[in-house]
This record gives C-alpha cells, structure tokens and sequence, in this order.
C-alpha cells in the first residue's frame, strides 16, 4: 500500500498531450489556450475619452482661459471633431475618440455650462487628464493573451475585442465513467428494499461539467464477461476511464481481473488513506489511463478531486496549483496511521484567517453531508491528534 505523496507521483508521472482545436470564441470558456492571440490594432485605438465632459487644448489653460465656447458635440463612435481656435472646446461623452488637437477633458462636475459656454469650476487641472491614450494598453501585432492561460471571462472579451472569433485550445481528454453494481437502478426507478440509485456517475460528471469537460456515462452489472465487454469498448474509445465501485475484495468485483485481462498495467491499487483506501489506478496499453475509486460516494468525490482534478490540470499544461491551508477551529483525532481527509466547512474569521470547522458525517457512504460541507482538509498519517489552530492543506469542491 502506498502513501497518498506516492499515489499522487505516479498519477502525475501519466499525463499525456491530446492535441488542440479551434473553437469559437464564446464557447471556449475554462478551456487552456493553445495559442498565443494577438492585437489586430492598437488598445485603445484611438485616444479615449474616459470622462463625460469638455475636451481643450491644454495650452489655454496655461494661458489662464477659464471660460471656453462649446464648438460643437460629439458621441462616442462620432469621427473626432477638431477645434478652429482657442478658448473652444467639445462637449464630449465617454468612450468618444478625442481629436488629435486636444489633450485633456474636464468632466461636466467641474464645469457650469451656459449659453454655450463652459466655465470652470475648479483650477485642478492636468495635462492628459481622462484620455486613455491609443495603444496604451496593447500595439498591433502584441500578445493579448498566451498559450497556457485558461479561458476566463476576461480572455473571452480580450478576444471579442481584437476579433479573434476561433481560439485555439487543447483538446479535452475523452472522458467515460462507469459505474458497476446490481445493487444500484437508475435514477428513474424505484428501488427496491436493498437496492439504491445510482448517484457516484452524476456526482462525478457535474463536478467535470465545472471544468468545461463533457463527459460520458455507462453502468455495469455485477457480470465478469458484461464487465470484460463493456471495459474493452470504452479503452477503445476513451483517453479516460472514471470507474466508481467494483474494485475491493468482494466476490462481485470484477473489475479489477478485468483490467488485467485487458492489458490494463496496474500501477497501484490501494492507498493509506481514508476515505478511499482501495484506490485502483493504472495505464492501457494502448494509451487510456484508468483511475478506478471505490464505490462509496464519498471516498468517489474525494479521490476524483485529490487525484483526478490534478492529473486533468497537468495534462492541460497548467501550472500546479497553489495549495491552500486552513486553520483547525477544533481539536481532532484520527487514530488508523492513513492520511485523513476529513470533510469541513470554511469561513474566514475577522482576521481574514481561512478556518475549517470539522463535519465528520458517517463514513464515506454518508453523501448527504457533502451537501454540509465545502470542503476536505488534508491531516497526514504519522500522528493522530490534531489541535485547534494548526493549519494544514484543505481541497476545495
């Protein structure tokens, strides 16, 4: 059995390139970008009025005009108006492109403006003041957003704004989960006395859903040559097998002699952790690489987030996230020598300090206190008491 450090080595030691695509713009939100896009001109590209107000040469100022003839009104999207002489200005709105002979706005709360004529209210005044100058932000021909970065909101209107309608991303592995069990009907049926509904495949493919993959889904019965069958198509078609269930030492988990029998290399199976201990992962031949978690909702959630999540990001060529720590609120024991990954509620207390409040539940077969909980905090093997205001890494979900 190894430790949940060597677990992760070995998952992150399998991480493979699926290519790229082209996709448009507004779709590609939480996808990595493959590809650098560019400026097609300058940002702004023009000079940019930020303010609502008059626009004037500044050079008047300097000459102690206080008062100046409104020569004209111009809109946004208007061609600049220019000016003919001095103490005139443009009565002028936001986002209009500033003619080249002025340099500097006065925003109408400090002007009084009547007759036609705008008169200052203030002698604070600078050169340039309100212009967001052309370029400023980017040249034609700069990178606006690099290969790497994922799809934010923010990247989307970069790319509206230099008209970049396809991106180009990396391609997302090709995703099945399987579930396995005749204990476990569909969510339409109703079970009976001891049966359940499955639940582990639409857990597991909302959370891929919140990182912009789609996956796929199909349930196994408890059949070793069904079990065989069904494996075999999907390391055909799929880059990723998420199996949930079926791996432990009942004579009705199949799954693991059928991985064999399929060429699938097991590169480890069992972890010290709870939940999760029976964690099955391995390598096809051919490519798939196959993380099978144990079938209690909990322990599923848990090792898809710790282990999963990770492997998704390295292979997407995203940088290893920062991790994140949590201050205990209470004393905690755990006493099996497994790294613990106990289920909490964050919140921040006045000193902006993170804080786990621990939510034990009832075992890892206990979902309805994921509902409770927002999440894992991450307590090492080699001890079993934990005191109130240590700090150690906690797992978001």
């Amino acid at each position: 059995m190894i430790t949940v450090e060597q677990a992760e080595q070995i998952i992150l030691a399998q991480i493979e390139d699926y290519g790229t695509e082209e996709v448009p713009f507004e779709q590609a939100l939480g996808r990595v970008l493959a590809k650098d896009f560019l400026a097609d001109r300058d940002l702004p590209p023009f000079n940019r009025v930020t303010m609502d107000g008059i626009a004037i040469k500044y050079s008047d100022i300097v000459d102690g005009v206080n008062t100046f003839r409104i020569a004209a009104t111009q809109a946004a999207g208007d061609e600049p108006i220019a000016i003919e002489t001095n103490n005139e200005c443009i009565e002028i709105m936001t986002g209009a492109a500033l003619s080249g002979d002025l340099d500097t706005v006065i925003r109408y709360e400090d002007v009084e403006i009547t007759n036609g004529n705008a008169r200052l209210l203030t002698n604070d005044i600078k050169q340039g003041q309100n212009i967001h100058l052309k370029g400023k932000d980017k040249e034609l021909g700069n990178v606006v957003a690099s290969s790497g970065q994922l799809v934010t909101p923010a990247i989307i209107s970069l790319a509206a704004s230099v008209g970049a309608v396809l991106l180009t991303v990396k391609k997302l592995p090709r995703v099945m989960i399987i579930s396995s069990g005749d204990e476990l009907v569909d969510v339409n049926d109703t079970p009976s006395d001891y049966q359940i509904r499955r639940s582990n495949s639409y857990t597991i493919k909302a959370a891929l859903k919140n990182h912009g993959l789609d996956a796929d889904t199909i349930h196994i019965p408890d059949d070793p040559e069904v079990t065989k069958t069904q494996i075999q198509n999907c390391l055909q078609n799929y880059d990723v097998l998420l199996l949930s269930g079926g791996i432990s030492m009942g004579k009705f988990d199949y799954i693991p002699q059928a991985l064999e029998d399929l060429q699938v290399n097991k590169l480890f199976h069992k972890v010290q952790q709870r939940p999760g201990k029976p964690f099955w992962f391995g390598k096809h031949a051919k490519g798939a690489v196959v993380f099978a978690f144990p079938g209690n909702p909990v322990a599923t959630f848990m090792c898809l987030h710790r282990y999963f999540l990770s492997w998704l990001h390295a292979t997407l060529g995203l940088p290893k996230q920062t991790a994140i720590y949590a201050q205990l609120i209470t004393d905690f024991n755990f006493a099996p020598p497994l790294t613990y990954f106990l289920q909490v509620k964050l919140s921040y207390s006045q000193q902006a300090v993170l804080q786990a409040q621990p939510i034990e539940g009832n075992g890892s077969g206990d979902f309805a206190n994921l509902a409770d909980t927002d999440a894992f905090i991450e307590l090492p093997a080699n001890r079993n008491e934990f005191k109130k205001g240590e700090v150690f890494p906690v797992i978001k979900f």
